[in-house]
């Protein structure tokens, strides 16, 4: 009898867990938003736009949607989340004044989303304190060329990519039979129950 009480309790013990883990990540919802109109709060929206996309689009993912590809020369699902988190990481080193280091990224599933949602986290709020877009600058080195660009490069270029492969882990794991979550409404940024 103690043994088949323990197997009730274990899963119920995990599977609390992630649903606490869940509840604690940011842009599950965005509906609330700034009442006023600057510079900063358009592209802070953006990266809410984006988060809240993220968060939906990668939200209880199974082994099978992770190795999903399209195609024979198409990236992962999994590779897909690498991507965005490595875009996240390069619009976050604009406000720590960091030139972006590409690495590899080994992160399994799980991390990899907390770790990007809690970067755009991150800008948002850094967002939230700049007065000056002129001073931030995207900084990288490649091909042993250095190169910098002004923050408008982050709008279509890291940003945009992000919002870009969201949509493709979406569509992947629609093929891979794990369509997203019916309620996700990205124009009021509120998902219904």
């Amino acid at each position: 009898m103690k043994k088949f009480i323990l197997l009730l309790v274990v899963p119920f013990i995990t599977f609390s867990q992630v649903g606490d883990n869940e509840k604690n990540l940011p842009f599950s919802d965005i509906s609330s938003y700034p009442t006023e109109f600057s510079q900063a709060s358009i592209v802070s929206r953006m990266i809410e736009g984006l988060g809240y996309r993220y968060y939906w689009a990668t939200e209880s993912l199974n082994q099978n949607d992770l190795s999903y590809k399209s195609s024979e020369d198409a990236r992962t699902t999994l590779q897909i989340i690498e991507h965005i988190y490595s875009l996240s990481m390069m619009i976050s080193s604009s406000f720590e004044n960091k030139e972006y280091q590409f690495l590899s990224v080994e992160d399994d599933y799980n991390t990899l989303r907390e770790k990007t949602l809690m970067n755009l986290n991150y800008i948002h709020q850094m967002l939230q304190s700049e007065t000056d877009f002129s001073k931030l600058s995207i900084r990288f080195e490649r091909g042993g060329t250095k190169m910098e660009f002004p923050f408008w490069n982050q709008i279509n270029g890291p940003i945009s990519d992000a919002i870009w492969h969201c949509g493709q882990v979406v569509m992947n794991r629609r093929a891979s039979g794990n369509p997203l979550r019916k309620g996700v409404n990205v124009f009021i940024g509120k998902t219904s129950q």
